[in-house]
């Protein structure tokens, strides 16, 4: 498990923030496959400093819940992404503190590799979500790993993130077990954009991605070294784009 209360939380805002375009992309993502009705009451679970609650509410009008267990994540959120219909609250995957039937949409969003317990995070979904509704669950799975560029500075990073992830039949198995009924393949948006070598060092060094929390601080010390030589070398050299996985789970109507 990662401490989100630790370290982690000083530095999320500088290695994790996203561009103006990239959030849009992703509320358009979102939109395309939600119910069409407005407004609706969405819960972003796992949403740490806020990065996609205000703009949830702008989108779907809500009210907006942000769950998040951890008290400084949560706080940073309050002070930077407060919005007239967004309440964060505190709470975890498996005890959501929120009514049955009460949201129509969640958002989780690079955290179900996170959760305690994922058989009965989904079950808790499926309780809080009402009849119509959807997760969106964006997360990668483990037999569909992207291949990020900055893996190669770091040889046991490939590992480590693969080791996080469920593969897509098992999380589609869970997700039917609680009472969804998933999509049969993710949605792919392409909606991280592309960086110049400099830009993307600067953002990873900050080591705000959950991975570096699981590497030997010998393989950090010596990726960082090499990752800076090279981009000090090529810093206008632009990175790699990659496809996102959003699987939709759906709440059966009947």
């Amino acid at each position: 498990m990662v401490d989100y209360d630790g370290r982690l939380h000083r530095v999320y805002a500088a290695g994790r923030e996203l561009a103006a375009e990239t959030l849009q992309e992703w509320m358009r993502a979102f939109a395309a496959v939600v119910p069409e009705r407005r407004p609706l009451t969405v819960l972003d679970l796992g949403c740490g400093i806020g990065r996609f609650t205000p703009a949830l509410a702008d989108t779907f009008g809500g009210p907006v819940y942000g769950v998040e267990p951890s008290a400084e994540m949560r706080k940073q959120a309050v002070a930077g992404a407060a919005h007239p219909n967004v309440t964060y609250l505190e709470g975890a995957a498996e005890e959501i503190p929120l009514d049955d039937s009460s949201c129509d949409v969640a958002l989780v969003f690079l955290a179900f590799h996170h959760f305690r317990d994922q058989a009965r995070a989904l079950r808790e979904l499926a309780r809080v979500i009402r009849p119509g509704g959807a997760v969106l669950l964006r997360t990668q799975f483990s037999d569909l790993m992207p291949d990020l560029f900055w893996y190669d500075y770091f040889p046991s990073a490939r590992v480590v993130d693969a080791g996080m992830y469920l593969s897509l039949a098992r999380t589609r198995e869970l997700a039917q077990q609680a009472g969804f009924q998933p999509d049969e393949q993710p949605v792919w948006v392409d909606a991280d954009g592309q960086r110049t070598l400099g830009t993307a060092y600067e953002r990873i060094r900050v080591r705000a991605l959950s991975t570096f929390e699981h590497l030997p601080e010998e393989e950090i010390a010596s990726g960082f070294e090499a990752f800076r030589g090279a981009a000090e070398k090529t810093p206008d050299r632009l990175t790699p784009s990659y496809q996102a996985a959003m699987l939709v789970l759906r709440r059966p109507s009947t």
